[in-house]
Formats: structure tokens, C-alpha cells, sequence
């Protein structure tokens, strides 16, 4: 036990064996031997060759045409080539995965390998030997790994495009929840809470960029009494008219808002004072033209002021009010500021 062992691994060469004897050597072998004496042209086919394919050991003819013939017609080229390549030691090896056609017409993968033996004194191919194995039960997972990827990579693009879908709308259902919550139900203009957002902003941009602001503080004359003798409905009814006549004196950029009831602010950026007071005698104007409320003909008192230097929306509001009251003092339909 303690010496080395003199016994010599066994050594052979396929030129050990006769024709014969390797022949039935492969013959027990369970994968698909082939064996092609190139200078004759036999090919010889082990049974588990042809059991691969579904065939009788030995039931087709000996020759390299039978391996053409069952090569799948769309694979042909490609294995052709490999095939070449390395007969013409263009290539290190020959390997290729194809189908191969059985017995009963269908096909199946098939991974092939060979290797060269012997060459000619020319350098041409004179023994070449390989093997058949079947790859169908891998093919087929891959195929199914392949559909499954597939059929998950659509589940992820249709959820994704719900996904997109739905943030359209939440988008959409937002946007309309702002827009409700910063308009006013009767006059479909701004309500209030826009106003009181708007206003500092526009005073921030003002003394920023230092450019002039003006406010239009309105309300509709005797709309109590409007209310209190035809009613509720008569009185939004004549709101409503007011207000889409106001609107056409609206211009891109200004904001008309209800502050409450029936007293309105316009907020004018970038504008001077008297520009202001012109676009509310246009609006005064413009009322003159409205049908009376039974026996009142609508009209509306105005406040017109402009921001002063380093002035908060608090003191520019609070003096429009008082331009506002002023002009109820003065007797009504007139413009203060």
C-alpha cells in the first residue's frame, strides 16, 4: 500500500480496433454515433441514431445524403456552412443545433457535434466522426421560458399602459376638482379662495419685476332690492347676465373673481390707473345695454386703485373697497378711485 503503484493507465487508438469491432462498440452506445469514411462515402449509424428519429437501426441507406435529407430545409445553409468551415479548418470545431426529421414527419432539436480523424495527404477530410444528441426537451423550455417572458413582458406593457391611463385621468379628475374648487358655481368665473391665492402672487410678480397693478372693485346697485321683490332666482338670474357682460371687457391675463354676493374684483397686472378706469367705463358702459330687472335697470358701482410701492394684497383690497363705497356715496353707477 505504501509503494507506488507500477500499473499503467490502458491506452487505446481507433486504430486499435478493426472496422468491425468499433462499429459494435458503438453500437452500445444509447447516443447517435456516426461515423464517415470520407474517401468511400459510408456513413456509419449507430442504433441509437436512428432510434433518435424514430426509425429501424440500419434501415436507411449508408451514405451523407440521408443526414441531408432529414436536416430541416430552414436550418440547411446555416448548418452547411458550420460544416465547411471546418472541413476547410476555417473553423477550430464543428458544432451546430438543428431539426432533424423523424420517421413521422415532425421535428426535433438536435445538437451536433463532430470531430476529424484523419486527413489526406491533400489536407481533405478522410475520417470524421460525431455524435447526435437530442436538445428537444431543452428547446421546448426555452420556448416556454421564451412565452412566458413574452406573455409576462405584455402583462407588464398593457398594466403599464393602464397605469398611464388611469394616471390620465386622475390627471384629468384633479385638474377638474382644481378647477371646481377655485370657481364659482353661479358665474362659472374665479370664486373667492381663487382670488385670495391669485392676488399675492400678482403683487410678488408687481414688485419684482416692477410693474404697475391695478384693482377693479364692483358691485351691482340695489341687488337687495332686486332679491327682495322678485326673488332669489330673478336676482342670480340678473347676476348671471351682469357677469357675461362684464366678461367681454375681460382681457388675456386679467382675472375676474367673485368676492362675495354680489360685489366682484378684477385683478389687472401689468396696468396703470388710468387704463384701469377706462376698462371699467367700458364696463359701466356696458351695462346700459342689459334689459331692466322688472322695474331696475342694472347698473354697478366701481372702485379703481393701483398698487402703491412695496404695497401687500391686504392694503390694495382695503382700498379698493373704499374707492368702492365712495362711488355707493356718490349716488350709484359711478367709477371711484
Amino acid at each position: 500500500m505504501g509503494e507506488a503503484s507500477n500499473i499503467e493507465p490502458l491506452k487505446f487508438n481507433l486504430s486499435d480496433f478493426n472496422e468491425d469491432m468499433l462499429h459494435t462498440i458503438l453500437e452500445l452506445v444509447s447516443d447517435g454515433i456516426w461515423d464517415w469514411n470520407a474517401n468511400t462515402g459510408f456513413v456509419y449509424r449507430n442504433p441509437g441514431w436512428y432510434e433518435m428519429l424514430g426509425y429501424t437501426p440500419h434501415s436507411l441507406d449508408n451514405n451523407v445524403l440521408t443526414w441531408e435529407n432529414v436536416i430541416h430545409p430552414d436550418d440547411f445553409s446555416r448548418v452547411m456552412a458550420l460544416f465547411d468551415d471546418y472541413l476547410n479548418q476555417r473553423a477550430p470545431g464543428y458544432q451546430a443545433e438543428y431539426r432533424c426529421r423523424m420517421r413521422d414527419g415532425t421535428y426535433t432539436w438536435i445538437e451536433d457535434r463532430g470531430y476529424v480523424l484523419a486527413r489526406n495527404a491533400d489536407g481533405s477530410v478522410a475520417r470524421m466522426v460525431g455524435a447526435h444528441r437530442s436538445i428537444e426537451d431543452k428547446k421546448r423550455l426555452f420556448e416556454e421560458m421564451e412565452r412566458r417572458n413574452q406573455s409576462l413582458e405584455a402583462i407588464v406593457e398593457e398594466r403599464t399602459r393602464e397605469l398611464s391611463r388611469v394616471n390620465q385621468q386622475l390627471q384629468i379628475q384633479l385638474e377638474e376638482n382644481r378647477k371646481l374648487a377655485e370657481t364659482d358655481v353661479l358665474t362659472s368665473i374665479a370664486n373667492r379662495y381663487r382670488l385670495e391665492k391669485a392676488l399675492p402672487q400678482e403683487c410678488d410678480r408687481a414688485q419684482r419685476f416692477r410693474q404697475p397693478l391695478s384693482l377693479i372693485a364692483m358691485d351691482i346697485d340695489d341687488f337687495k332690492n332686486i332679491n327682495d321683490h322678485y326673488g332669489h332666482a330673478l336676482g342670480d338670474a340678473a347676476l348671471v347676465q351682469v357677469i357675461e357682460s362684464v366678461k367681454h371687457c375681460v382681457r388675456e391675463g386679467d382675472l375676474l373673481a367673485r368676492w362675495g354676493g354680489d360685489e366682484f374684483i378684477m385683478i389687472l397686472p401689468n396696468t396703470l390707473l388710468a387704463d384701469a378706469r377706462a376698462l371699467a367705463e367700458r364696463i359701466r358702459h356696458g351695462l346700459s345695454s342689459l334689459l331692466p330687472v322688472g322695474d331696475y335697470q342694472v347698473t354697478m358701482s366701481f372702485g379703481v386703485v393701483q398698487r402703491f410701492e412695496e404695497e401687500q394684497q391686504t392694503g390694495l383690497l382695503a382700498r379698493a373697497d373704499q374707492a368702492l363705497y365712495r362711488s355707493k356715496i356718490a349716488g350709484k353707477n359711478v367709477i371711484s378711485g
